[in-house]
């Protein structure tokens, strides 16, 4: 299930900094799910991999992306393995709910091995 999307396209977009080294979480794998609301479970939509900058820019397209709560999955212990690290975080997790489809929003990542933030950026 990897859809390509033009980045310009794309409502939603993110990016991932490595905040202990200052360099951008590159090649780190993710996934977009929304929750199906009628089941209470989550569907996955979409994958992708942030490239050298860290950045991951076409993660879903303007059609599909309706109102409803998200999450972005972020592979960050394979991450760290490659890098010969141990991280207290597998995976993180950052749950969101979109009310207005129409607008755009970047969710990035700024973790180090034992510890994570995120923000709505734009």
């Amino acid at each position: 299930l990897h859809i390509t999307i033009p980045p310009e396209s794309s409502p939603l977009t993110t990016y991932v900094v490595n905040t202990s080294d200052g360099v951008p979480g590159a090649k780190i794998a993710l996934s977009l799910h929304r929750l199906d609301t009628n089941l209470m479970i989550w569907t996955m939509i979409g994958v992708g991999t942030t490239n050298e900058d860290g950045c991951c820019p076409g993660l879903i397209s303007q059609e599909a992306f309706i109102p409803g709560m998200y999450k972005l999955r972020f592979e960050t212990g394979l991450y760290w393995e490659r890098l010969g690290k141990t991280s207290f975080y597998p995976y993180v997790e950052t749950v969101f709910t979109i009310q207005n489809p129409a607008q755009k929003f970047n969710l990035p990542l700024l973790m180090s091995p034992f510890s994570y933030s995120t923000h709505r950026g734009n």
